[in-house]
């Protein structure tokens, strides 16, 4: 039964392991055609580093996923030492991780509204007339197609360990 939790534990810690591997690889070139695309709107580039949007694998894009994937291992370690208290962690690390992976969802779902809304409470003239759903679509495009794809395995994987793990504990 062990086995049953760690398993899906382990996967989905490397599903997260995949965001900051994918924005290592290919941010800067998100991050190349997103400036392309601020200077065809005859916009400064800079904007993008002055209001915090990146591309890449820095900051919060990196320490977050490689964080959830070490609660993840951890908590599947736990498991498979049998540790007394596993089972409640195991519990505990997966509702969080559930719960996590919906904000993901939402703010990729939400991401021009969000940029939109960032944009406009600075009151910068120049940041209001950025055709934001384009300026994300050239960023989109920055990444291979395969990366939206592996980001919905990942979001797949993320859910099932999620249903999983509680229904191998609770039926265990």
């Amino acid at each position: 039964m062990n086995v049953l939790i760690a398993v899906p534990q382990l996967l989905a810690a490397a599903a997260f392991v995949s965001i900051p591997v994918v924005r290592s690889r290919y941010g800067a070139t998100a991050t190349a055609s997103a400036h392309a695309e601020l200077r065809r709107q005859g916009v400064r580039t800079t904007v993008l580093a002055e209001n915090g949007m990146r591309f890449d694998a820095s900051g919060h894009e990196t320490w977050a996923p490689v964080s959830i994937a070490a609660a993840l291992v951890a908590s599947a370690l736990l498991v498979l030492l049998g540790a007394s208290w596993a089972h409640p962690v195991a519990w505990t690390v997966q509702a969080l991780v559930l719960l996590i992976n919906c904000v993901i969802l939402y703010s990729n779902r939400t991401a021009v509204k969000s940029v939109r809304a960032a944009f406009s409470r600075k009151g910068d003239p120049e940041l209001a007339r950025i055709d934001v759903p384009a300026l994300l679509k050239a960023a989109e495009d920055g990444f291979p197609r395969w990366t939206w794809t592996l980001q919905n395995a990942r979001h797949a994987v993320v859910f099932a360990a999620s249903a999983l793990v509680p229904a191998t504990l609770v039926l265990g």
